[in-house]
This record gives C-alpha cells, sequence and structure tokens, in this order.
C-alpha cells in the first residue's frame, strides 16, 4: 500500500511527537515537500474552509500571518489540539528564520 494512500486521504508516518510525524507525512506524499511550509500557497478563507489536499498549507500561511486558534477551528473545523501542534511547527520555524 505504502506511505501515501490518497484515494482515502491517508499517510503513515511515526515520530516522537505529533509535530515530527506531521512533518513526515507530509514530505511522504509529495516529495518536493519539505513539510509543513507556510510559503507554498498564500493565506484565503475560503479554500480554508474546504478541505482539499492544499489546505494544509493555507492554514500554514495563516499561521504564520497569526490567525488566532479560534478563528481557524471556525473556519476549518479542525480540533483545536491539532491547530496548538501546528501552531508549534511555525513558531519553531519563525524562530529558526531569526537566528543568524
Amino acid at each position: 500500500i505504502g506511505s501515501s494512500m490518497k484515494s482515502v486521504g491517508e499517510v503513515m508516518a511515526i515520530g516522537r511527537k505529533f509535530e515530527e510525524a506531521f512533518q513526515k507525512a507530509l514530505r511522504m506524499v509529495d516529495e518536493n515537500v519539505i513539510g509543513f511550509d507556510p510559503y507554498i500557497k498564500q493565506v484565503d478563507e475560503k479554500e480554508l474552509e474546504e478541505p482539499t489536499d492544499k489546505r494544509t498549507f493555507v492554514l500554514a500561511a495563516a499561521l504564520k500571518k497569526n490567525y488566532s486558534i479560534a478563528k481557524l477551528n471556525e473556519l476549518t473545523k479542525i480540533d483545536p489540539w491539532f491547530l496548538y501542534k501546528m501552531r508549534n511547527i511555525i513558531e519553531h520555524q519563525i524562530l529558526m528564520e531569526s537566528l543568524p
């Protein structure tokens, strides 16, 4: 079956934390993707409302633009637990980008 099961929208990745497994899963689905990248797509609230294979990257862009967890939950209906974990990835990326 493989690590990417697009017909049913599944991926399989193992990590010690959700953030690690999530990043691995994104990289397995598309070899051109480096992970939860906020630079792939622009923020578009209509795209956040529709579950598509690219919504993940719109969500990353929204988190980078400081959308609140409550607003993203309202738009996406994604459980806040996952949104907090995704925000953690973006916060770490911002920190790494700020280092000399």
